[in-house]
């Protein structure tokens, strides 16, 4: 194996390769995985959709200024946007 392979900065090692395999051999308890939540969040009772949408870097630029003054995500700036737009 390639010793630059890294999680978070942590060289993987050949015994902790191994023991992932072990692990997944002997079966992952489906209804813990399950509980973890993997992915992310979500925002309600529906699937959410992922909507492209083109800005100019002037535009990106005040959503992430907003965004970091907020301490926000630019998804959520958007949102609060476009809910306001609606009200």
């Amino acid at each position: 194996m390639c010793e630059r392979e890294t999680i978070n900065g942590v060289p993987v090692t050949e015994e902790q390769i191994a023991a992932w395999a072990a692990e997944a051999e002997a079966g992952y308890d489906v209804a813990a995985l399950k509980k973890r939540g993997r992915g992310r969040p979500g925002r309600g009772a529906e699937p959410s959709q992922v909507v492209a949408l083109r800005l100019t870097l002037e535009e990106i630029a005040a959503i992430d200024e907003r965004a970091e003054r907020e301490g926000k995500s630019r998804s959520e700036v958007i949102r609060e946007a476009l809910h306001l737009s609606a009200a």
